[in-house]
């Protein structure tokens, strides 16, 4: 008989804590800039708009951690990016074409499927009118959920990781995290936490094969 420690591999049971946009999805940077264009815009106008238009980055760090709805930002932010673009649903127009990372989300099946516990820790942009998550079909996959816009935190808080942990139940030394933003990795690693960076799907999740003693299976 197994410990309760082990999973159903003989692997140490783990902790995998993951992001979700770029992580369980694909990047969106090009298919932000297909949409840009469709909608009459530069093709760099929405990464613009949030990250470096200075009302544009209130806005969305005002939306991460609930302090607005998406509906409220879909009204300011199409604002910003020009007088002709339609509020209505503007995140998830921007979001629909945007594929889920099928070989991540198989991986993190095979690991709550072999006994480790997950975590989804991510930064929200909103739940309605568009929820990412159960846009892509990946809430159910995890055991807990740490949400920015639900927690009033957001990453790099060294707060949420701790969160994270709290809730997933395990030492910080037994838990992996993965983000494709570098910034937020330094906090995790200061708790103790192993951390992977995501600038290549296929290779995070080879290292997770490795970590966690299981395989990624697509299904057709």
């Amino acid at each position: 008989m197994l410990h309760t420690s082990d999973t159903s591999n003989g692997h140490e049971q783990r902790g995998l804590i993951l992001d979700f946009a770029g992580v369980l999805t694909a990047s969106p940077i090009e298919v932000h800039r297909t949409w840009c264009v469709s909608e009459g815009l530069e093709p760099g106008a929405w990464r613009a708009t949030l990250n470096e238009h200075p009302e544009g980055r209130h806005l969305y760090a005002a939306l991460e951690i609930g302090e607005i709805g998406q509906a409220e930002w879909n009204e300011a932010t199409a604002a910003l990016l020009g007088p002709h673009v339609d509020p209505v649903n503007l995140m998830g127009r921007a979001w629909a074409d945007v594929p889920p990372a099928r070989r991540m989300i198989a991986l993190a099946g095979a690991a709550r499927a072999a006994g480790h516990r997950l975590a989804l820790l991510s930064n929200s942009f909103g739940l309605d009118p568009f929820n990412p998550y159960e846009h892509v079909g990946i809430w159910d996959l995890f055991d807990v959920h740490v949400v920015s816009e639900l927690e009033g935190l957001a990453k790099p808080d060294p707060a949420i990781y701790r969160l994270a942990l709290e809730r997933i139940g395990l030492p910080a030394e037994r838990c992996v995290f993965v983000d494709d933003h570098e910034v937020n990795l330094p906090p995790a690693a200061e708790l103790g936490i192993t951390t992977i960076h995501v600038a290549d799907e296929d290779r995070a999740v080879a290292e997770l094969e490795a970590l966690l003693g299981v395989t990624a299976v697509l299904t057709v």
